[in-house]
């Protein structure tokens, strides 16, 4: 019996390393995929555009010396435009703070008149760009609901006015171009793009609106054959424009939430 029990104690000696080299080799675990939190802090660029109008409030002073010859009236005019513009952003938590410039080109036509000589001309805004800053909250990760406000400035056609009669005629009176100053308060969505299954992490779309309020001019009125008219046209715009942009962030991905094994 010893000698037996020797025997198979021998046999398992011999025989453990073989089994241990038949089993089945545990894989290797891989690490888990790294989940990344979306950043709003970083630059970025869009492009788009919109439309506006423009009201200003205009009346007929002396010239010179600025005395009224008519009440305020309301004149008027919109159209369409494309805008370009770039930003920073600061994300806090859910807040989001961050500054921007743009502009905008295209013409937003309207009316510009002297209803004491009866004339009435066209008026065009045909650039303004502003800066300003902006402060929004993330109702998602991927979805920001901003305020903005700032600087604005503008460019402004001058005009050729003619009689207001039917058939109209040839104009008499010219205005000179001009440039004013103001200021704009506005707001707008902006949401990235990784909808309906689309994958696009960088970019993103905005819709804006935007309220931007100029200081009032007094335009010297020039007869077309020289000289002055003897008037001047005041003009206190404030327009107010809606535009869609496309939107690309060049850090979209932010920092790594998790890295498991």
């Amino acid at each position: 019996m010893k000698k037996f029990v020797l025997a198979l104690s021998a046999i398992a000696a011999f025989t453990a390393p073989a089994l241990a080299a038949d089993m089945a080799t545990k894989a290797p675990m891989r690490a888990a995929p790294v989940a990344y939190a979306p950043s709003w802090t970083g630059f970025y660029i869009f492009g788009g555009g919109g439309g506006g109008l423009w009201n200003a409030d205009s009346n007929v002073n002396t010239f010179p010396g600025g005395l009224p010859i008519t009440r305020d009236q309301r004149m008027g005019g919109s159209g369409w435009f494309g805008t370009v513009g770039a930003g920073f952003d600061w994300q806090f938590s859910n807040w989001v703070l961050g500054i921007f410039g743009d502009g905008q080109f295209g013409e937003l036509r309207g009316s510009i008149a002297d209803p004491d000589f009866g004339i009435e001309g066209r008026e065009k805004l045909r650039t303004s760009y502003a800066a300003g800053v902006r402060l929004g909250y993330l109702v998602a990760p991927n979805v920001l609901s901003y305020v903005n406000a700032g600087y604005s400035g503008s460019e402004w056609s001058g005009s050729s006015l003619s009689t207001l009669a039917a058939g109209g005629g040839p104009a008499v009176v010219t205005t000179p171009s001009f440039h004013r100053d103001g200021w704009f308060i506005g707001g707008g969505v902006e949401n990235n793009l990784n909808i309906f299954g689309i994958t696009a992490p960088g970019w993103f779309m905005k819709t804006e609106y935007r309220s931007a309020f100029y200081d009032r001019v007094s335009l010297p009125e020039t007869l077309v054959g020289g000289g002055s008219a003897g008037g001047a046209i005041t003009f206190k715009p404030w327009v107010q424009t809606i535009s869609t942009s496309l939107v690309y962030r060049f850090n979209w991905g932010g920092a790594p939430i998790s890295a498991g094994y």
